[in-house]
């Protein structure tokens, strides 16, 4: 076998919205006419949380960082940016570090996104004001894929590969696919 890199492509317009994605995608648009200045995408992997962090980088600054690193280098960095977005939120995550970046955001009239598997509301976080403070996101979930995202995402899959393939042969794997991302 080959291994063949293939480039990820989180541009607009291939971000396919379909009633799985609306309301997350909605979100990104209307920025920063957001009820809370905190926003959750949640949604299993591989459900187009990246693709829409991307998106909304390219059309407004900010910097992004993977949960994991947040440090407080990081936390000096920040003061230059109005969004913040933190990619794929665990519980091991540094807890007081976490709580520190929601006081800056609150402090500061930033912006914060966070993606992760389950809603921010769901962790079991040990620090109870992180808790606390977790139930003022605003909640917005990337629900498992109906049959028109089905086919989009099979497109843009094969698309990326440059591969091309029979309307016909899409619609067989459609009806026998899994109903996931």
């Amino acid at each position: 076998l080959l291994n063949f890199k293939q480039k990820q492509n989180f541009n607009y317009n291939d971000y396919y919205v379909s009633k799985s994605n609306y309301y997350a995608f909605q979100m990104i648009e209307k920025w920063p006419k957001w009820e809370k200045n905190i926003l959750n995408i949640y949604g299993e992997k591989s459900s187009g949380k990246t693709h829409l962090s991307d998106i909304f980088l390219s059309k407004n600054k900010g910097i992004k960082i993977n949960s994991e690193d947040i440090s407080n280098d990081f936390l000096q960095k920040i003061k230059i940016y109005e969004n913040i977005i933190i990619e794929d939120l665990t519980e091991n995550i540094n807890e007081n570090l976490f709580f520190s970046l929601i006081n800056i955001i609150d402090q500061d009239n930033k912006y914060l996104i966070v993606t992760s598997t389950i809603p921010i509301v769901d962790f079991k976080f040990k620090l109870n004001d992180l808790n606390s403070r977790s139930t003022n996101f605003i909640l917005s979930q990337i629900e498992k894929p109906g049959d028109d995202l089905i086919y989009a995402l099979i497109l843009k899959n094969l698309s990326d590969r440059q591969i091309s393939i029979d309307q016909k042969l899409i619609e067989f794997i459609i009806k026998r696919i899994n109903r996931t991302y």
